[in-house]
């Protein structure tokens, strides 16, 4: 590993360094250092690590659970130093940036919140830079997924790009000018939580009607359960499939129903879809982008789910037949999108730990030269 904690300036200094870096994203990843770093996501109940190279490539990756659901912030944090460290083994890295599932704050700091994790007010980037030895940088994964497609996936070329992930909730991110836009207080894009049944269904978040608990894979599954629970004919196919355990109900297996032509199962899809487009078309209108992106799990289903999703978005999109309308992509980079996207915007940081390092030999090097010359006049 390199020597980081003996070049980097500590507090404030390091703060300041990554404050900068969003406001140069566009510029910066351009001319930002060839080097390998290490992407990092993390889960409710593992964490990969994986070396990626400038180009998007993944030169290898680790994966490990994280014991007792990560109910001590210690246990999650050695684990990432532990997978670093074994990487860092085999590959020369630079830097190391971090997706998390949670809110992080506008410093790129501290997790502020997560859901599946035990994490409150966290300084994750602070305590594992002074582990590791080398650059950190923490950011929310959905903001890394869609750093990764915007640079190597689906929404290359794009200006303005949403991404919305669909896994057991809705994430969600914005780029504008190749910028990540996190909002005054680091927590934007928490697209889930938009409230668009009145008094519908209860969230975890402790509101009613939110938008994941319509189009998410938890919303898939609880309408396939409870079709099932009720011994509903169109669920005959999906009981004998888990024999009559309803708690097997699963997104994949219900998307795999879809597939064979489960009609059951096409029709839940198609109701999460159209669910899909009319969220797109409130997006639309507050934020007018020209492609969105859709990632996360449930995004396997493809046009299964997207279908449905494009032409309720037509559908219900503000000035429809009067406006031009955004692309609707399916994300290419899969389930290590954010892992991808979090070394790459690690590498922003780790030019400013490479022109410290030269700064640092550079220093030395006079050192060596002033020292042989005193040491030249002395013997004469």
């Amino acid at each position: 590993m390199s020597t980081y904690r003996d070049l980097a300036h500590r507090g404030s200094a390091r703060a300041t360094v990554l404050r900068t870096v969003g406001t140069r994203e566009r510029r910066s990843h351009l001319t930002a250092p060839r080097v390998p770093t290490v992407g990092i996501d993390i889960g409710g109940t593992k964490v990969m690590a994986g070396v990626v190279d400038a180009d998007g490539a993944i030169l290898e990756t680790l994966r490990a659970e994280t014991p007792d659901k990560s109910k001590s912030p210690k246990v999650v944090e050695d684990t990432i130093t532990e997978l670093v460290l074994d990487l860092s083994d085999r590959h020369d890295v630079h830097a190391v940036g971090i997706g998390a599932a949670g809110w992080v704050d506008a410093d790129r700091n501290r997790v502020l919140f997560a859901p599946h994790l035990s994490w409150r007010n966290e300084p994750l980037r602070d305590r594992l830079a002074g582990r590791l030895s080398v650059p950190v940088l923490v950011d929310n994964d959905a903001n890394t997924a869609a750093w990764a497609e915007w640079r190597f996936g689906a929404g290359r070329g794009e200006d303005h790009l949403v991404m919305i992930t669909l896994g057991t909730g809705i994430g969600g991110a914005i780029l504008e000018d190749g910028q990540v836009k996190r909002g005054k207080f680091g927590v934007a894009g928490e697209f889930g939580h938009m409230q668009v049944v009145p008094g519908g269904h209860r969230c975890p978040c402790g509101n009613r009607g939110c938008w994941e608990q319509y189009s998410s894979g938890n919303a898939l599954v609880r309408e396939a359960r409870e079709l099932a629970a009720a011994d509903s004919p169109v669920a005959y196919n999906i009981i004998d499939r888990v024999q009559g355990s309803v708690p097997d109900i699963t997104g994949p297996l219900i998307t795999q129903l879809a597939r064979e032509g489960d009609a059951m199962c096409v029709e839940l899809l198609q109701d999460i879809g159209q669910w899909l487009g009319v969220g797109i078309a409130n997006l639309a209108a507050a934020l007018d982008p020209s492609c969105f992106v859709i990632g996360g799990g449930v995004s396997a289903a493809d046009d299964l789910l997207i279908g449905p999703a494009r032409d309720a978005f037509k559908r219900h999109l503000t000035g429809r037949g009067y406006r031009p309308e955004a692309r609707i992509a399916r994300a290419q980079l899969g389930p290590e999108a954010g892992m991808v996207g979090a070394a790459d915007l690690a590498r922003l940081v780790a030019r400013r730990f490479r022109r410290a390092k030269r700064r640092r030999v550079e220093r030395y090097e006079r050192y060596e030269r002033y020292a042989r010359t005193r040491t030249g006049a002395e013997g004469q």
